[in-house]
């Protein structure tokens, strides 16, 4: 399960969602180096990152909010062979195509919400990095701009959906297995 989108928009609680309706998703904790948040990572070094990418070890890696982020094969793995269904929280498409080469049959949702939606839910929150989330959304929104032929199982507007709703979308197009598909993406984000 690939959940992509601006900050703010709803990936952290969709996934709690997901996991109160049915206890085999499980969020995949990226691999971490650097400041801010800590919950949700597994925390290292931006050598041993670098390690693994040199050794092929990563399906994908950026760097934002002065920190280094990875997605492994074993981290993904580990949960596949736990039974688990692995929840991934992008904010790069490129990201999200790199995972998609995990041999699974990924589920790519692509959540949205307007910018003021970001911003508020960004300070009800209590982020520090507000003015960087806001940056975000601007490169987020650009992002999928610059890839909208890329196709997405589901595109939801979390500012329109309950965090069950978009929880029970996804259950039923995991259920379906539905396919992925273009979407109109300037109409979604205006």
């Amino acid at each position: 399960m690939i959940l992509y989108g601006p900050p703010g928009v709803g990936k952290d609680t969709i996934t709690g969602e997901l996991s109160r309706l049915r206890a085999e998703f499980a969020l995949f904790e990226r691999l971490k180096a650097g400041p801010g948040r800590t919950a949700g990572y597994r925390l290292t070094t931006a050598e041993h990152i670098e390690a693994l990418s040199r050794a092929g070890a990563l399906l994908y890696r950026n760097a934002r909010y002065e920190a280094e982020y990875a997605i492994d094969w074993k981290g993904i793995a580990a949960l596949v062979d736990a039974n688990r269904i692995p929840v991934l929280h992008m904010g790069q498409v490129l990201g999200a195509s790199a995972v998609a080469t995990f041999p699974l049959n990924w589920i790519r949702v692509l959540l949205w919400c307007p910018l003021d939606v970001t911003e508020s839910r960004s300070i009800s929150r209590g982020d520090r990095d507000a003015e960087a989330r806001v940056k975000v959304w601007h490169e987020t929104r650009e992002d999928l701009l610059a890839h909208e032929t890329e196709p997405w199982t589901l595109a939801l507007r979390t500012d329109r959906l309950s965090p069950t709703e978009s929880a029970d979308a996804i259950i039923d197009a995991l259920a379906t297995n539905a396919s992925a598909e273009d979407r109109n993406i300037r109409e979604l984000v205006g």
